[in-house]
């Protein structure tokens, strides 16, 4: 699987319900957690690989590997929290971005069981970060209008090549 970059209009397009759970599903959950163990990430989603489908898996160190089929986050924290998001998509971009502190997400595994998690700190964080690509947003687009115009000029600086004392940090 071939992990699509900031600028691919697939990154940009709503998922689609997965309407069967069956052995595509499970193969689809094992190829995102090779492709997200390659690309040395914590979360992948179905859009950032071309899949337009509502699936993601999630793999915090020292905790398994996850993965959420269909999910709904079904309520959120009023406490927000800053914290610095990158993304595969976006290589070599960096910003703080403000998030609820916790939520619950409702969705199905890859047996097609349904189950409900609470989630804060870097679990919830990537929870919310993968949940934003099914619905065709990046963590960009959480930014100031300048802070995001900014990251992208320097992000296109980089993906032709041109020298940028700057970090690509917002």
């Amino acid at each position: 699987m071939t992990i699509l970059t900031l600028g691919n209009e697939v990154l940009r397009r709503k998922a689609a319900p997965i309407t069967k759970i069956d052995g595509e599903t499970v193969k689809t959950a094992e190829e995102l957690i090779k492709a997200l163990h390659a690309g040395k990430g914590i979360g992948l989603a179905g859009p950032q690989v071309g899949l337009l489908q509502r699936i993601f898996v999630v793999h915090i160190e020292g905790d398994i590997p996850r993965v959420f089929i269909n999910p709904s986050i079904i309520e959120t924290s009023q406490e927000m929290v800053k914290y610095e998001e990158g993304c595969l998509s976006i290589p070599g971009v960096y910003a703080d971005v403000l998030r609820p502190r916790q939520i619950k997400i409702q969705a199905w595994n890859e047996k097609g069981r349904p189950f409900t998690l609470e989630a804060d700190d870097i679990l919830g964080r990537v929870i919310q970060h993968e949940y934003d690509h099914l619905e065709g947003a990046l963590f960009i687009d959480r930014l100031s209008e300048p802070k995001r115009t900014r990251i992208i000029a320097r992000y296109e600086k980089q993906q032709k090549g041109i020298k940028d004392e700057d970090t690509l940090r917002g």
